[in-house]
């Protein structure tokens, strides 16, 4: 199912043995724009402190009342590496977390959740440690994650190929798979009143440190590209007749 990711913050994260905290920001990368941490923070049960969550540990979603599962424990959580959300989140951190977490590394492996296509299946099996292990001992700690702050991106420019169009208002997100589908364009300064949809597979590059994302779209393209209402997420005919415009194959496929 598609989401808004704004719909998304301020969810309740519920450990197996209590609530932990409120979902703060999203962690992705941007190979496969795929949301790698949810950003929880603890408020007044671990007082300061935000702590990250992998969708693998993800169980059941309660949008009716806000909530949602982690087959986790509230010690578990206590304990888990620290983190400082105003910095970069390295590999070495990564590397320390799944292996507390005993999750194979979404890094290693064909698909997008390293081994599987999805996180839910992920959590350690019994009898898989031996291979996990032999997958540690070629993994290079070094290695460069590039994870970037949802909330930080929302604001960037974004480019087509003859011109701006707009900025980054918002993520609509899969919540099957934590693929981010879209990204919701503002067209304000250019096109009044229209928002427009693009998927990060468009995107010819990122300059991060310009906040400024480029697409290989042209802007008459995306001016006539069918406009999206950002009250409830894309339906699959929308996002059929979005993909037919820009003559894409979409991803379902």
């Amino acid at each position: 199912m598609l989401h808004n990711m704004t719909d998304l913050k301020g969810m309740t994260i519920r450990a197996r043995d209590g609530e932990i905290g409120e979902v703060d920001d999203f962690y992705f990368d941007d190979d496969n724009w795929t949301i790698r941490y949810l950003v929880v923070d603890t408020g007044s049960w671990l007082t300061g402190r935000k702590v990250l969550i992998s969708p693998i540990a993800l169980r059941n979603a309660d949008p009716a009342n806000r909530r949602i599962e982690a087959d986790l424990t509230k010690k578990q959580i206590e304990n888990s590496p620290g983190v400082e959300t105003d910095k970069p989140v390295s590999r070495q951190y990564e590397t320390s977390y799944f292996d507390y977490y005993g999750y194979p590394y979404y890094w290693s492996g064909p698909y997008l959740w390293g081994p599987a296509a999805y996180p839910g299946p992920l959590a350690m099996p019994e009898g898989t440690q031996t291979e996990l292990e032999e997958i540690r001992r070629r993994e290079q700690e070094s290695s460069d994650p590039h994870l970037h702050s949802a909330n930080e991106v929302i604001g960037y420019y974004i480019e087509a190929a003859d011109g701006d169009i707009g900025h980054v208002e918002e993520f609509i997100l899969d919540d099957e798979n934590w693929a981010i589908r879209y990204m919701v364009v503002d067209t304000r300064n250019w096109w009044p009143g229209k928002k427009v949809l693009v998927a990060p597979k468009w995107i010819e590059r990122a300059s991060w440190q310009d906040s400024r994302v480029y697409v290989n779209l042209a802007r008459n393209d995306i001016q006539e590209a069918p406009a999206y209402d950002l009250s409830e997420p894309p339906s699959r005919e929308y996002e059929a007749t979005l993909h037919r415009h820009y003559k894409r194959s979409p991803y379902w496929n």
